[in-house]
């Protein structure tokens, strides 16, 4: 019996130690796959920190564009009004673009 107990002792203390080692293997694993995510996560964190940074330098650089091109046009537009003759005034009623009164009610 004394043999007996004691074989059954030894044999739940391997096989606890086993179980523990097999938590321990299984705890490892678990650490290492949540390193490899947690890497990968960071690596798709800043692959996209820098692809909103070079859309916004594009958006920066197409604003700078159009300001440019603005700009250029309205210098076209006002070399060309200072070049373009003034109408003339009309003088029924409006000597130097002014009404003069009684004519202006009838019209």
């Amino acid at each position: 019996e004394r043999r007996e107990r004691k074989r059954k002792l030894s044999k739940e203390m391997a096989e606890k130690a086993t179980r523990e080692l097999e938590k321990m293997q299984l705890q490892e694993k678990a650490e290492v796959k949540y390193k490899e995510w947690l890497k990968k996560k960071r690596a798709e964190e800043t692959e996209k920190k820098k692809k909103e940074k070079e859309k916004e330098k594009e958006r920066e650089a197409e604003l700078q564009e159009k300001r440019i091109r603005s700009e250029r046009i309205f210098k076209e537009w006002l070399q060309n009004a200072r070049n373009k003759p003034q109408p003339a005034l009309s003088h029924y009623g409006f000597p130097h673009g002014k009404s003069t009164g009684l004519y202006f009610l009838y019209t």
